[in-house]
């Protein structure tokens, strides 16, 4: 790969400021260099924070993104900083979930894509929320999130 393909990034190989909100966040992609290869790419971000819109409280999740690229693959610092943007965003699980599953199709038009997120509980229940863009492809290996449902100490 040259390196002229990296030269339109912002973020990556320099220093950045976490994003104040989502919406300001820059998620940036690049070309994907197996582009015509079925495969499964994974990011788990187990230590994601939102806060609570209603309490200003954090809330806590374990995320696992799963997506088979077409021709563009997210650039990991990008994605690192637009989840980080999420610490000081109010919103409910439902929300920060999915809108990060679309934000990432909005970006690069995967085949398919996946998230879980599995939400420490708010009142003592927790909240688990999944969005999926269509049928799991067959003839790619998606290995199971192996997230267990939250027990408490158990």
């Amino acid at each position: 790969m040259s390196e002229d393909i990296y030269s339109g990034l912002q973020q990556l190989g320099k220093q950045t400021e976490v994003p104040l909100a989502p919406e300001q966040a820059v998620l940036e992609r690049v070309p994907n260099p197996e582009a015509g290869t079925r495969y499964c790419v994974r990011f788990t971000a187990p230590e994601f924070t939102s806060l609570c819109p209603m309490t200003g409280q954090p809330d806590f999740a374990h995320l696992v993104i799963d997506y088979v690229p077409g021709d563009w693959l997210v650039e990991s610092k990008s994605l690192k900083l637009f989840l980080f943007s999420f610490r000081n965003h109010g919103a409910f699980h439902e929300a920060c979930t999915v809108m990060i599953g679309k934000r990432i199709v909005d970006l690069l038009d995967p085949e398919w894509l996946r998230i879980g997120g599995y939400w420490y509980p708010r009142g003592g229940i927790p909240i688990d929320v999944f969005y999926q863009t269509g049928e799991t492809p067959q003839g790619v290996w998606i290995p199971d999130q192996n997230v267990p449902t939250y027990r408490g100490r158990g």
